[in-house]
């Protein structure tokens, strides 16, 4: 009799864990950048990595490392410029940099370009605390546009490199 409520206490403990455990975590976040932006935040516990959709500039975000930062990037048509700006990891904040310049690489087939954008100073900025980059280029702006570019964002932060992905983004719904 003893041996028989032992073989059950512990199957019914085996099933208490395996129930509770399951197959998979529901809590785990997805680990592809393409399921990502598809996941609730707040759902899964994450409140601390929420971030805006775009912007503070209502540009394009491109995500640095595992959310470290973040980089903005605005297109404006009319003076014909690429303006990225560095954010934190909310993507709300201003980041700094101390490179003076930025790289945004493209191909578009086997055609491979790269742009610098330079670190925007204002007076009394200290060295090395940049925090927006621009270029003036349609070509550059031609080719964000373009849906068969694709485009990476370089850089470096504290002295460590990142790069990101820089999306399309519907210019319908916004003016430039």
């Amino acid at each position: 009799m003893v041996r028989i409520q032992s073989k059950w206490f512990v199957s019914a403990a085996l099933a208490a864990v395996v129930g509770t455990v399951g197959c998979g975590d529901s809590a785990t976040p997805p680990t592809n950048a393409a399921s990502h932006a598809d996941h609730d935040h707040a759902a899964d516990g994450h409140e601390e990595h929420a971030h805006p959709a775009e912007g503070p500039h209502h540009g394009v975000l491109v995500e640095l490392g595992a959310e470290e930062f973040h980089a903005e990037v605005v297109h404006d048509d009319d003076a014909g410029a690429v303006t990225v700006y560095l954010l934190d990891s909310t993507a709300k904040e201003a980041a700094f940099s101390e490179a003076t310049e930025i790289s945004i690489n493209l191909k578009n087939g086997d055609k491979p370009e790269q742009y610098t954008l330079t670190a925007k100073t204002t007076e009394g900025q200290a060295s090395g605390n940049n925090s927006e980059y621009s270029l003036a280029s349609k070509e550059l702006l031609d080719a964000l546009h373009d849906e068969s570019t694709t485009a990476k964002l370089s850089l470096t932060i504290n002295g460590k490199p990142y790069a990101g992905t820089i999306e399309h983004a519907d210019h319908t719904d916004h003016a430039h």
